[in-house]
């Protein structure tokens, strides 16, 4: 019995030793502790792909490498915001990955070998001080066995967290394969992904506005 108390203390401590600012105190086999800086967003496999090939200047418009391949010509833009969803959020570095017209990520010669899974239609925009992006590509086509909606990935890297994670993907509101099911178990990380979009001549649009830490794990508050 006194076992199991000491357990429950040394566990309920150890919660205790948590703390705002992103680290965490946890101990160590001799009895001592050490500081490890939590992961925010709770790690993200692929994500970290986003520092391989990326620019040293970076803009908030950006133009992928689909645009003038074959597909629906797409425009996605909007604003970042902070955690209140009003401030504007400058300097957030947003990547993005996504399948081709055929529904595949392929590479292309000359691509990074480790970035070769994403594909080439990739790419980054960073916001401008009113938090502001916008993204031209072409409308991803849905994985060949259709095992889930078309969608383009997105990861983020603010200034002031020490690790990039992501956000739900854009999805597409006419997409068939965007089952009610699966919009209800959407995680809305950052704010819903699915977009709603209108025909401008040849060109197809969508907005998303996204609020930084909303449903993300371990976010700093």
């Amino acid at each position: 019995m006194q076992a199991i108390r000491k357990s429950v203390f040394l566990l309920i401590t150890l919660s205790l030793l948590v703390s705002c600012n992103g680290t965490s105190t946890a101990m160590k086999d001799d009895g001592t502790t050490q500081t490890r800086k939590k992961v925010v967003g709770g790690g993200c496999d692929g994500c970290e792909l986003m520092f391989v090939g990326m620019p040293k200047n970076i803009d908030h418009i950006d133009t992928s490498a689909g645009w003038n391949e074959k597909g629906q010509k797409l425009a996605i833009s909007g604003a970042i915001y902070k955690a209140d969803g009003k401030t504007p959020a400058p300097n957030v570095i947003l990547y993005y990955w996504q399948t081709d017209n055929s529904g595949v990520y392929s590479p292309v010669d000359g691509m990074a070998v480790e970035a070769r899974s994403h594909g080439h239609i990739r790419g980054w925009i960073k916001t401008n001080p009113q938090g502001r992006y916008s993204i031209y590509t072409i409308r991803p086509a849905p994985y060949r066995d259709r095992s889930s909606p078309a969608h383009i990935h997105i990861s983020l890297k603010e200034p002031t967290i020490n690790n990039e994670y992501y956000i739900d993907d854009f999805q597409f509101d006419d997409d068939q394969l965007l089952t009610n099911a699966i919009r209800q178990q959407a995680d809305n990380r950052g704010g819903s992904g699915i977009l709603k979009t209108v025909k401008r001549g040849n060109l197809e649009l969508g907005t998303r506005n996204i609020i930084l830490g909303l449903n993300i794990p371990g976010y700093p508050r």
